[in-house]
């Protein structure tokens, strides 16, 4: 895929036991995310997923779906991630710095770079 995205608490939650401010924030974060993603222009389709049964930490994942690429619809694009070339690292890179820039002008707070923990 062109680009696969992350988003989890920094706290351990599981989807059940989400606080309600934090889980108003998911979905607010969530639809500014996908809205970031589809504004890519080789992109046609942000997927979002919640992957992680029996995990302790949420975990919701956004797939971004090739422009173009109709065949990579419904809930089997994670699979196909792992069938298909690998994507150019450095554009998925330009991408994931674009959304993250995005969503900091248009939510705020900051963006880490590549290879931060995750709980900075």
């Amino acid at each position: 895929m062109p680009l696969v995205l992350m988003l989890h608490p920094r706290e351990h939650y599981d989807m059940a036991d989400l606080p309600d401010e934090l889980a108003a924030e998911l979905g607010v974060l969530s639809a500014h995310i996908v809205r970031h993603v589809q504004a890519l222009p080789h992109i046609s389709r942000a997927h979002v997923y919640r992957i992680g049964d029996g995990g302790a930490h949420l975990h919701i994942w956004f797939f971004a779906r090739p422009e173009g690429q109709t065949q990579l619809r419904g809930s089997w694009m994670p699979v196909w991630d792992d069938l298909l070339p690998e994507y150019p690292a450095d554009v998925a890179e330009a991408d994931a710095a674009i959304v993250a820039d995005a969503l900091v002008a248009s939510i705020g707070g900051r963006r880490s770079a590549a290879g931060d923990s995750p709980h900075d």
